[in-house]
């Protein structure tokens, strides 16, 4: 399948995910991240016509700091890098809970794993954490950049191996 936009060399190893709890302090916190990092924009419940205007919002951010965004969900925004769950155009980026889905991503082009939930998360209260061993199983031998979500942090990203980055929520919006 041939791109309409390059993946970004490097692909991103920090990545901020966003959600409807973030409220404000996801400004501030886009404009933290280093340059280089990734933001998957993900405000499913957000009624269109404000989703697309935040989407464009951070979209100027983007550019500006030299950040790769990437859209979760069904409707296409203006500008998007990449898509997050799906196939598209651009940085492909896909969830993986478990190996299958870890290969579903791969046979669709995925350029990117998120593997989720290593450690127990307020984004899926309840949801049984995957642990380091196990995430790494559902990732090993995935010719894809491999990224650790759920309940992480950059300590517990530096003592965590087989994994390219990591992403979150709660660790990188204060």
């Amino acid at each position: 399948m041939r791109r309409r936009h390059p993946v970004p060399s490097p692909i991103p190893s920090l990545w901020l995910m966003t959600d409807e709890r973030s409220g404000d302090a996801l400004w501030r916190s886009v404009r933290r991240l280093p340059r280089g990092a990734g933001i998957v924009f993900r405000l499913y419940a957000t009624p269109a016509a404000e989703r697309r205007r935040l989407f464009a919002r951070l979209l100027r951010i983007a550019r500006v700091r030299g950040l790769v965004l990437v859209r979760a969900g069904d409707m296409p925004l203006a500008g998007e890098m990449g898509v997050h769950g799906r196939r598209g155009a651009g940085l492909v980026t896909w969830p993986a809970h478990d190996r299958r889905e870890a290969v579903a991503g791969l046979r669709r082009g995925a350029d990117v794993l998120f593997v989720s939930p290593l450690f127990a998360t307020r984004s899926h209260p309840g949801a049984r954490a995957l642990g380091p061993r196990r995430a790494r199983a559902i990732a090993a031998g995935m010719p894809l950049c491999r990224i650790a979500l759920g309940g992480m942090d950059a300590r517990r990203y530096a003592r965590l191996t087989g994994f390219n980055g990591w992403a979150g929520i709660d660790a990188l919006v204060r």
